[in-house]
């Protein structure tokens, strides 16, 4: 196998390796596809202002998480079906994940179950969730999760209804025959009904709040008492021609004013995407993509090689950039821009 270099060289690869229905149900987005490519373009107008004359001869990239200690701000987004890329699916992210000493958040999709995702060892893993009107199918799932060390819910309130994608459309997209949703098995499902109050009445595990992107869903999910949120457009797979979450993100934390700590997924390829989401006041990230792929390519190697090359370029920014600690990391350090525009009207 070639030599692989960076993170996005993976899904060349992978779109090599995977069959077409599976690699477009991982890659495709909705509709037109605008946000699907401006969840990566948006990071590219994000400059930095490096700091000099600093000390970097040590970087410190550790940071705690709802109470959890981790190595980096760098975590695993949930993601559906993983056994479409590599027969070790879940089990293999998780193992890379514990690896890295980091977080893996198992999608309620997943092709392996909350107990045997437990059973590969020890990890700091949460569980994503949809809430379904018939609620002692939550409660089964919720309560599953808990007996099987999970550490938090993240729960998705963007989906309402499935955005249109027209790739998954075309090639009438359907679970492989040999592969089933293990967490869902024997289990009649109904419609999603979110309902973060009634959620903290059966578990006492922090819920993360997963899809806000304005102020306004900002405030009501701080005052359903979320945990956390995490800034999230599903990887542009719902409503396209909203922005990139990295453009969303400084709204939400404004209004969040430190009550809680805010996340963001969508379009991370580089520790310098980490560092200018730090910057805009992130807690930390979620990669979901880069694991499909690097998964195919190359199984539970292949997601810790993407962990560590997107450390590696983390410490890297961070050291260029006159940042000892993730707490050095300032709003100060990058350029956007509403900063240019403004700067412009002076």
């Amino acid at each position: 196998m070639e030599m692989i270099t960076n993170v996005s060289e993976y899904e060349r690869l992978a779109k090599e390796k995977l069959p077409k229905m599976v690699y477009d149900y991982y890659a495709s987005g909705a509709e037109d596809q605008w946000t699907l490519n401006e969840n990566r373009e948006a990071f590219s107008r994000i400059l930095f202002r490096p700091r000099v004359l600093i000390d970097v001869s040590h970087i410190n990239m550790a940071t705690n998480i709802l109470g959890f200690d981790v190595s980096m701000p760098i975590m695993i987004a949930p993601t559906a079906m993983q056994k479409m890329a590599h027969p070790e699916g879940e089990l293999a992210t998780a193992r890379a994940a514990a690896s890295a000493g980091t977080i893996m958040t198992l999608s309620s999709w997943a092709t392996s179950s909350v107990e045997r995702v437990n059973s590969v060892g020890p990890g700091i893993r949460f569980f994503q969730l949809y809430v379904y009107k018939d609620r002692n199918i939550v409660r089964q799932l919720v309560k599953r999760a808990e007996m099987a060390g999970f550490k938090a819910i993240a729960l998705t309130v963007d989906t309402p209804r499935l955005g249109r994608r027209e790739a998954d459309i075309k090639n009438r997209f359907n679970l492989p025959p040999h592969l089933v949703l293990e967490n869902f098995a024997a289990l009649d499902l109904g419609k999603m009904d979110k309902d973060v109050r009634w959620l903290q009445t059966i578990t006492s595990l922090p819920i993360l709040v997963k899809g806000v992107m304005t102020a306004e869903d900002t405030r009501i999910a701080i005052e359903y008492g979320a945990a956390g949120i995490i800034v999230s457009n599903h990887g542009a797979r719902q409503l396209d021609y909203v922005p990139a979450t990295i453009s969303c993100l400084e709204e939400v934390v404004r209004e969040a004013k430190g009550r809680l700590p805010v996340f963001l997924d969508g379009g991370v390829r580089r520790g310098t995407d980490v560092f200018k989401a730090l910057a805009l006041g992130a807690a930390g990230v979620f990669i979901g993509r880069p694991v499909l792929y690097s998964l195919a390519v190359d199984g539970e190697a292949g997601v810790r090689k993407v962990l560590q090359m997107l450390r590696d370029e983390l410490e890297l920014a961070m050291a260029l950039s006159g940042c000892p600690s993730l707490r050095d990391i300032t709003r100060a350090h990058v350029v956007t821009d509403g900063d240019r525009i403004r700067r412009a009207r002076l």
